[in-house]
């Protein structure tokens, strides 16, 4: 077994050229065995298993720096630089990320969840080269998805400026997670098509070069021609024209011709582009033909494929929002869905079916996504941007500025909101609640249930005075029935769940089912705890608050968020703004770090947001109450 020879880039360069195909075969193998067993991304990683052999047999990690965008397509890179014995332990807790993570390895100098992030950092990696006076090679490893995200675009202007020697190695696989959109997607559709183009070119340079020189005037002629020439071949020169040396298009999986032109990119001054054609799922045949499904997958059986069941079977959140949309939809036609680029992890396939012209899939474009509903908001369309937590970030701005300031009726589909698992620490959907009940005019919610969830869309639908965010998990919702017809929920209105004369749970989301069991310890202490399903972070159910200042009760705030600027602290300021300052008052939820990959049990058990925690939690509390009265 050559694989087992390997356990760092310098072992590889101890193989011949003509071992490298079998290597690859073994590291697919590898892949496809181990990630039956832990799960994982398992079609974008045998789609480079050439190419990062490749790449690691030429040039020299970690003096060289390589920059993986979006990071899921790692694995390889991660088997090369002696991280194999790990597998068994990938994305499960205190394990093996399933992303470039720099404190796991040296070899991982760019952490990166998100995607068209690698070619900003690239280029501010090779400007301090550059400035440091050192010699070493920048490497942006990027899929052609993520160059619909305007930080790449807004990257390869500044690097083709620049001329820094910088290699783009663009992975075209013509896929990002759902198949990709746009104009670009096209344009790079049409370069695949000219897979001689490169060849021509340099012959018609060869050709030109041996006429005689006539003069400055005829030399210009001859370089329009050049150009001329360039732009019949393929339409544009996308990268040429933004300052690139463009090699390619190549087979990503032919080693020999892989090799070939990253010595030519490696010996090329200024920023080089490789355009390497590869196939998702690469050597395993339902990952090549169904690469959207195995993208990101739970443990399979190998030779069929067959994802292994699991016990849930009450329908996930995301689920449960994609078939009430299309319900909404049939009954109010100014409804529009709009994703970047997860037209599948959204569960917007069955809307996407049936009213093809009502759902825009715009790429990895959260920001165009953001502002792109805030335009059809002014034309009473009524937009629902699905998108996950993390996702949303990205559109920050666009949000602030484009949104809520014009007060516009868009619908935020929060989807992923709180601990997400074992994409762990860039996927956690932690923060949202902080930065979307800072902004005027937005309301902010999350169920309690899947049957909740349901009616908080149509409450979302049926909001006409500004946007809303509807927040929900990606988790199996708790299988409680449903009800087969919508109502409207009052707005910034509670309801107790459990009565209780001790202490006030205020419970936010999935939190609330968790209180409730939490409140089911207590009472076994002797502790009467009442649940109260808040519904809204924005507005808060002022009432009620106002009626609990009064009891002077204890309360515990209970949200699987951020305690920074989320729930917890919003209660705080209603107390604080109305001059109510003994309150007791205590916030359970997520502490101020970023929370590494897992399961989403052992995420919540970490910061103490199990039931038997948020138990032991209040009784802690109290106990320190008894003593400070005493």
């Amino acid at each position: 077994m050559l694989l087992e020879q390997i356990n760092s880039p310098d072992d590889l360069k101890k193989l011949s050229t003509e071992e490298l195909p079998k290597l690859s075969e073994e590291i697919r193998t590898f892949l496809i065995e181990s990630l039956s067993v832990t799960g994982g991304h398992l079609a974008s990683n045998l789609g480079v298993v050439e190419l990062t052999i490749a790449l690691h047999y030429l040039f020299n990690s970690p003096r060289d720096k390589f920059l993986w965008d979006v990071g899921h397509q790692a694995y390889v890179h991660k088997i090369l630089t002696g991280r194999r014995h790990l597998f068994p332990t990938l994305r499960q807790y205190k394990g093996l990320c399933g992303f470039p993570k720099r404190s796991e390895s040296e070899h991982d100098c760019w952490e990166t969840g998100h995607s068209s992030t690698s070619l900003s950092g690239a280029m501010g990696m090779a400007a301090a080269r550059d400035l440091l006076g050192e010699d070493h090679k920048v490497i942006a490893i990027i899929g052609d998805g993520a160059l619909t995200g305007g930080m790449a675009l807004e990257a390869l202007n500044h690097i083709g400026e620049e001329k820094k020697d910088l290699i783009v190695v663009l992975n075209d696989n013509e896929m990002s997670i759902s198949p990709n959109v746009g104009a670009l997607h096209n344009y790079l559709g049409r370069l695949r098509t000219h897979r001689h183009y490169h060849k021509m070119k340099e012959e018609i340079e060869q050709l030109l070069k041996k006429i005689p020189a006539l003069g400055e005037p005829f030399a210009k002629t001859l370089e329009r021609v050049k150009d001329s020439i360039k732009f019949l071949l393929v339409s544009g020169v996308f990268f040429e024209t933004l300052g690139f040396t463009y090699l390619g298009p190549i087979d990503g999986h032919n080693i020999p011709e892989l090799l070939k032109s990253l010595r030519q990119a490696g010996r090329t001054k200024g920023p080089v582009l490789v355009h390497a054609v590869t196939r998702k799922g690469q050597g395993y045949k339902p990952a090549e033909e169904d690469s959207v499904v195995y993208h990101g997958v739970g443990t399979y059986k190998i030779e069929s494929g067959a994802f292994k069941k699991k016990a849930n079977t009450a329908p996930t959140y995301p689920a449960v929002f994609g078939n009430t949309l299309v319900r909404l939809a049939e009954e109010d036609s100014r409804i529009v869905a709009i994703t970047p680029a997860m037209i599948t992890g959204s569960k917007l396939e069955k809307f996407q079916e049936k009213f093809p012209d009502r759902c825009f899939d715009v790429g990895i474009a959260e920001q165009h996504a953001t502002t792109f509903a805030a335009g059809l908001a002014t034309q009473g369309v009524k937009p629902v941007l699905a998108i996950y937590s993390t996702f949303l970030q990205r559109g920050y701005d666009q949000l602030v500025h484009d949104v809520c300031r014009q007060n516009l009726n868009v619908v935020f589909a929060v989807d992923r909101a709180g601990f997400v698992g074992d994409d762990g620490e860039t996927h956690q959907g932690v923060f949202d609640i902080g930065f979307l009940r800072a902004q005027p005019n937005m309301v902010v919610m999350m169920p309690k249930d899947e049957n909740e969830l349901q009616h908080m869309l149509y409450t979302a639908i049926q909001y006409d005075q500004g946007p809303i965010a509807l927040r929900y998990s990606k988790s199996a919702g708790l299988g409680v029935e449903m009800d087969s017809d919508f109502h409207l929920l009052p707005l910034g209105k509670s309801e107790i769940i459990r009565s209780g004369n001790d202490v006030v749970l205020l419970a936010l989301g999935t939190m609330v089912h968790t209180s409730q069991l939490a409140a089911e310890i207590l009472a076994k202490q002797g502790i009467d705890a009442r649940v109260v399903n808040m519904r809204f972070v924005k507005p808060l159910d002022e009432e009620m608050l106002f009626k609990l200042s009064q009891e002077k009760l204890p309360i515990f705030t209970i949200e699987e968020g951020s305690m920074k600027g989320g729930f917890g602290s919003a209660v705080l300021e209603f107390y604080a703004g109305h001059g109510i300052s003994d309150m007791n008052v205590r916030l359970l939820g997520i502490p101020d770090y970023f929370v590494e990959h897992g399961s989403i049990d052992e995420q919540r058990n970490e910061v103490g947001l199990t039931p038997e925690k948020i138990a032991e939690s209040v009784m802690e509390s109290l106990a320190r109450s008894k003593v400070e009265v005493l």
